[in-house]
């Protein structure tokens, strides 16, 4: 009989467990791993998942060493075990790892997770290749693991208040939808972005298209204009503009990385026959402006301006993977719905046709 080394041994004894805790559910905090620190929205996660009771973040794997001697003096970090990768990965205690990795790590990295049997919480975006991303998605479907990406606005009060008056039809017919995501990049961020084909849509589309998608599906046609219109000496596309085309609806969403005072900017629209919803998301506080043809639910007829309490990025997506991974359930977001946002980013940012 075949020799099966302890690492090997460790990963399928703990993807069997995985996959029955999947299906049963998990009891106390969740242990978690950390693979990589180098995304930003790393700290924002660690400090989500440190605050909160369902978890205990119990070890740190960067393989960078000079990156791992920067991170070690962040607070942040004080208490958490720092582990080899072979080290997190073998460690069948470690339930979830949650994988701050930079786009062109993403798949080689969630192969790994998956492979030692862990559900995976993975960085956005998930690298710019559809049929590797696909193969990761139907693996950990196949081996019951949970799969969540990281885009930021799936627990947006605003966004989600806006996706149920379209669903509940309060919006009439809704036709249009517009979304706006610029920002205000440094020249290393730049040439990080510059490395895709989408650019700036590449980085930062994925969390408009997200809940697009969530509420209209597929799109039959996507038309992207990706272009270099800033007089900055890099190839990055800097001015792009995406359409999503439905049978009769549009979604037109754009995303720049030269704009002072961006965040405040930051859109996403739904427009219908019988009424609207803006939402601005990252204002200070974050709002809505709605207006209603006829009162509909909490709504007034006319135009009305609600503002929004805190929306602190990250805390949903984890209370969200906290409620899957305890009752045995799967997450409101579901395996298809990974695959389909994925394609159409790829899409949208000149990846595939």
């Amino acid at each position: 009989m075949e020799r099966i080394g302890r690492r090997k041994f460790l990963q399928y004894t703990g993807a069997s467990a995985m996959g029955s805790m999947a299906a049963n559910g998990t009891r106390g905090a969740i242990r978690t791993g950390m693979m990589g620190t180098q995304h930003s929205h790393l700290e924002g996660k660690l400090k989500a998942m440190k605050d909160s009771p369902d978890y205990e973040v119990v070890s740190v794997c960067e393989p960078d060493a000079k990156v791992r001697a920067l991170v070690l003096k962040d607070p942040l970090f004080q208490g958490l075990k720092w582990v080899s990768e072979d080290e997190l990965l073998s460690d069948a205690s470690v339930q979830l790892i949650v994988a701050e990795c930079r786009p062109w790590e993403a798949i080689e990295w969630g192969k790994k997770v998956i492979a030692a049997g862990k559900h995976l919480h993975l960085e956005k975006p998930p690298g710019n290749q559809w049929a590797p991303f696909k193969e990761l998605v139907e693996e950990a479907r196949r081996r019951k693991l949970l799969l969540q990406t990281g885009y930021m606005w799936r627990w947006h009060e605003g966004i989600n208040a806006a996706i149920e008056a379209a669903s509940k039809r309060w919006l009439g017919e809704v036709y249009m939808i517009r979304g706006t995501i610029n920002s205000d990049r440094t020249p290393e961020f730049r040439a990080k972005e510059a490395k895709y084909k989408g650019g700036s849509f590449f980085e930062l589309g994925g969390h408009l298209i997200d809940r697009v998608v969530e509420l209209m599906g597929r799109p039959k046609r996507v038309h992207n204009w990706l272009r270099h219109d800033t007089s900055i000496a890099d190839k990055l596309a800097d001015n792009t503009l995406v359409v999503l085309e439905y049978d009769r609806a549009l979604a037109v969403l754009s995303s720049a990385p030269r704009m002072y005072g961006s965040g405040d900017h930051r859109s996403v629209e739904l427009i219908g026959t019988d009424g609207t919803v803006t939402v601005t998301p990252e204002t200070s506080p974050p709002k809505m402006r709605v207006a209603m043809r006829k009162p509909q639910g909490k709504y007034k007829a006319g135009w009305q301006e609600i503002a929004l309490g805190p929306q602190p990025r990250f805390v949903g997506d984890f209370k969200e993977l906290a409620r899957a991974l305890k009752s045995g359930q799967p997450l409101k977001l579901s395996y298809d719905h990974e695959l389909t946002l994925h394609e159409t980013l790829l899409r949208a940012s000149g990846e595939i046709v």
